[in-house]
């Protein structure tokens, strides 16, 4: 797994990041979702590397990087500080500018990365992902009867960590390692058994439906776009249409046109359709920049 690429980590100020590194070329970023770790991109970071610099952290309170200390709005799991995380992270290893793509609850970090550091980020790849404010809109009976989880692992009456923490592996269900590759599951499970970052990830979704939600809404109320091509892979066999067509949805987000292309996967496209999605990500990284 990841045989070219270098495992790395970076001490920052409330936070320590694992990551791995490895290829040349135009740099980008792969940030994983829910309740994943870097290895999601095992199958796809080599198929890039050959002319791209590909960077994979772990988010923070995720995998083996650290939870940082909670804070009473739960900020320091924003999205906002998981941009500044991949600023950081990028300027350590000599880059200013490069592309960022994110799955799920990376979509959400990727999104907030080229919002808030728009001479940074050259492309944007959101992967089954919406701003979050507009998935808290449109909220109905529907949407939470099918993302319920939203609201089990945001809410803070009776925090879901002792739940899962009795029985994770009653709680998490992934694909075995015939499938997703012995090392990414292995990794995954490390993560899931571990109760930092069960309260790491259950952190995230609060601060999901709070602050983050604010961000949303202060960058839409001042007319702030995303200002660099983007594009939107979303999986054929999930349901990120929950409200209606998701292009459409982010279309007032931002300031050039969206290239929209579907992935033949579930949720998990990075696993499922490694050779598509790097096929695409190759593909937009090349055309976008001419």
């Amino acid at each position: 797994m990841f045989d070219v690429f270098q495992l790395d980590r970076l001490d920052l100020d409330d936070v320590s990041l694992r990551f791995r590194h490895g290829g040349s070329g135009v740099p980008v970023v792969l940030l994983h979702g829910h309740p994943r770790t870097h290895t999601t991109w095992h199958a796809v970071a080599p198929l890039l590397a050959a002319d791209h610099f590909v960077v994979t952290p772990d988010l923070r309170g995720y995998g083996r990087s650290t939870v940082p200390p909670d804070r009473p709005d739960h900020a320091q799991s924003s999205k906002r500080e998981m941009a500044r995380d991949v600023v950081r992270l990028m300027a350590h290893l000599g880059h200013d500018r490069f592309a960022v793509a994110g799955h799920d609850r990376g979509a959400l970090a990727a999104f907030r990365t080229a919002m808030d550091h728009p001479r940074a980020v050259t492309h944007l790849v959101v992967m089954d992902g919406l701003p979050v404010v507009e998935h808290l809109e449109r909220t109905d009976a529907t949407f939470a009867r099918v993302w319920w989880h939203w609201w089990f692992l945001g809410q803070t009456e009776k925090p879901a960590e002792p739940l899962i923490n009795a029985d994770p592996d009653g709680w998490y269900r992934t694909p075995g390692p015939e499938v997703i590759g012995e090392g990414n599951h292995a990794d995954v499970w490390a993560a899931l058994r571990d109760p930092d970052v069960v309260h790491g990830m259950c952190e995230d979704y609060r601060a999901g439906l709070g602050i983050d939600r604010g961000h949303d809404e202060a960058d839409r109320a001042a007319g702030r776009q995303v200002r660099c091509p983007t594009m939107l892979l979303e999986s054929v066999h999930d349901d990120i249409d929950i409200h209606g067509d998701p292009a459409a949805i982010w279309a007032p987000w931002l300031a050039r046109p969206l290239r929209h292309r579907r992935i033949d996967s579930g949720h998990h496209q990075a696993e499922e359709a490694p050779e598509q999605v790097a096929g695409e990500l190759r593909e937009f990284l090349r055309s976008a920049a001419r």
